[in-house]
């Protein structure tokens, strides 16, 4: 089994090395992870500046660039072979509900599983890495279920994984969820600078709206591990109608 490992943390950020050495005995392993934090880059591509890919001591690469561009690269051109899963992570603090949206972790996976790659984004529930060791034991676990059901290096799925900062005799089960929803962002952080001018923060992140029972937000405040399959079409398939409705009537006001 061959695996691929990115994150948004950076290159030298303790989740993705807790991963890596989770990783590195049940699979031919390479990381390939962003230079600086590229928190909330999402799917963002480098398009108009050139990228790099330095090795570090460790032996992990980085680039200058966005969590897309490592993955992009290296499954256009760099690896030179297709891996058979595509890991991201582990995040510094939670991605669930709307943040996956913004999320550079879940944008890594993404791209992997965009080329066709199985792809798994991992997550702790809060900052500050507590009881990283228990939450790269489960990623690992997580992992070799997968490759035991014959599920990596077939078709292309994509996962969302959040996991409670919590000791792992104190994690419950794996649970399958939907993505909950969080309330509007904070209003913006204003400030001025030296010279006077006015600089804006973007604000914190919405306090939950939607915890109900099978959402992420809830199984993981249970002490569960949140499972979330995603996809990538972001079609209101459930509008279909309405809109080819009010696209008809649009049409015919055009007409007349």
């Amino acid at each position: 089994m061959k695996i691929l490992i990115s994150n948004d943390d950076g290159y030298q950020a303790p989740g993705i090395t807790a991963l890596y050495e989770a990783l590195k005995d049940v699979a031919d392993v390479e990381v390939i992870a962003p230079e600086q934090n590229n928190s909330a880059k999402s799917n963002a591509l480098t398009l108009h500046s050139p990228l790099y890919v330095q090795r570090a001591a460790n032996g992990f690469r980085y680039v200058n660039g966005t969590p897309a561009d490592c993955m992009h690269i290296a499954l256009t051109g760099l690896l030179g072979y297709r891996p058979d899963l595509v890991v991201s992570g582990i995040n510094n603090g939670a991605n669930m509900g709307d943040d996956t949206i913004y999320s550079g972790t879940v944008g890594a996976a993404m791209e992997g599983y965009l080329f066709g790659v199985p792809a798994i984004a991992f997550s702790q529930v809060e900052k500050n890495w507590a009881h990283l060791d228990a939450a790269a034991q489960k990623a690992r676990e997580l992992v070799l279920q997968m490759s035991n059901h014959k599920l990596i290096g077939s078709n292309a799925w994509l996962l969302n994984v959040n996991i409670p900062n919590l000791p792992v005799d104190q994690l419950g089960h794996v649970k399958l969820c939907r993505l909950g929803r969080r309330h509007a962002a904070e209003s913006v952080i204003t400030q001025t600078n030296p010279r006077g001018e006015t600089m804006y923060w973007i604000g914190a992140a919405g306090a939950v709206k939607d915890d109900a029972d099978g959402t992420d937000f809830h199984a993981t405040t249970q002490g569960h591990i949140s499972m979330t399959p995603l996809k990538v079409d972001l079609t209101d398939h459930d509008h279909l109608g309405y809109w080819a409705q009010t696209a008809a009537r649009l049409t015919a006001q055009v007409s007349a």
